[in-house]
């Protein structure tokens, strides 16, 4: 089995693929997944404890897992969840980083500089609904991540998540209570909550459509949009440009860019096997992603 990991700032999201029965090699069915807060003074123990835990409850077998593929956006963390896999699992992740082999050429000035989850989101959106495409990330920070027809990551645009921006509200005025982010059910509000409501959603919404018109205007208008993380549902329901909520996306690209990473691997491996590093390729990272324009 494979274990993929989407490490953000706030949650981190797990799943688990069982292998085809098919196709030597391939994941083709998401057995669980969950999602977690991201604490980053947990230790490598408290980790372990936490995915073995989260397995019981889905009666996963831990030693069944033969790979683990990690995006990270917490640096910090990075050492922690290494050496959980190592000591729980028995094998070396694959983690998200320059030097992997993605199969998306990557035109931004400096490829380095993307993060790994938007790349990932990019692959995944891109192999499951073909471009132009945008896959919209609803996370700490919401991203906007734009893929030509050609299966080219082109850049984007990263503003600061709902989330954020309520709390920037309220920290600054004292008599201002914090609200549920939901949608009301009118734009004018007659109370404080429902107007603070009304605001946060239907402020945030036209931002986003507003961004988004301006990027179909560039890519045109029968770029396919998609979106993903935790609020994705919420805004993407209100969205006249969001045709695709897609919880799953980041988890999916996850599994997608292991399997080009390791297109011989066997179902199941067996322990001599994991014993080995998950990626060579991850071992020599280069400052530019694999596929990007620095490679062309």
């Amino acid at each position: 089995m494979l274990l993929v990991l989407d490490v953000g700032n706030t949650n981190t999201v797990l799943g688990v693929f069982a292998p085809s029965e098919k196709e030597s090699g391939r994941y083709e069915r998401l057995v669980a997944h969950w999602r977690v807060a991201t604490i980053k003074t947990e230790t490598v123990d408290e980790y372990g404890v936490l995915f073995r835990n989260l397995f019981a409850m889905d009666a996963i077998d831990p030693a069944k897992i033969t790979g683990v593929v990690i995006s990270s956006v917490v640096p910090p963390l990075d050492t922690t969840l290494r050496q959980v896999c190592e000591r729980y699992f028995q094998c070396k992740p694959l983690f998200i980083e320059p030097g992997v082999k993605t199969g998306m050429p990557v035109h931004y000035e400096n490829p380095a500089e993307v993060g790994a989850d938007r790349i990932v989101n990019g692959v995944a959106a891109f192999e499951k609904y073909g471009g132009p495409c945008v896959a919209v990330d609803f996370g700490t920070a919401t991203t906007f991540d734009c893929i030509s027809a050609k299966g080219e990551y082109l850049g984007g645009v990263i503003c600061p998540g709902i989330g954020i921006s309520a709390d920037a509200l309220f920290e600054r005025t004292a008599r201002l209570q914090r609200v549920d982010i939901r949608k009301p059910p009118r734009i004018i509000g007659t109370t404080t909550v429902g107007s603070l409501q009304s605001g946060l959603y239907y402020g945030y919404l036209s931002m986003v459509d507003g961004i988004l018109g301006l990027l179909l205007g560039e890519l045109g208008p029968d770029t396919k949009v998609v979106a993903t993380g935790g609020l994705g549902t919420l805004i993407g329901s209100g969205s006249k440009y969001i045709k695709t909520v897609d919880d799953l996306l980041t988890l999916e690209g996850l599994r997608t860019i292991w399997e080009r990473n390791h297109p011989a691997r066997s179902r199941e491996a067996g322990p001599s096997d994991r014993s080995q590093p998950a990626s060579r390729t991850a071992e020599k990272a280069s400052k530019s992603w694999s596929g990007s324009k620095a490679h062309r």
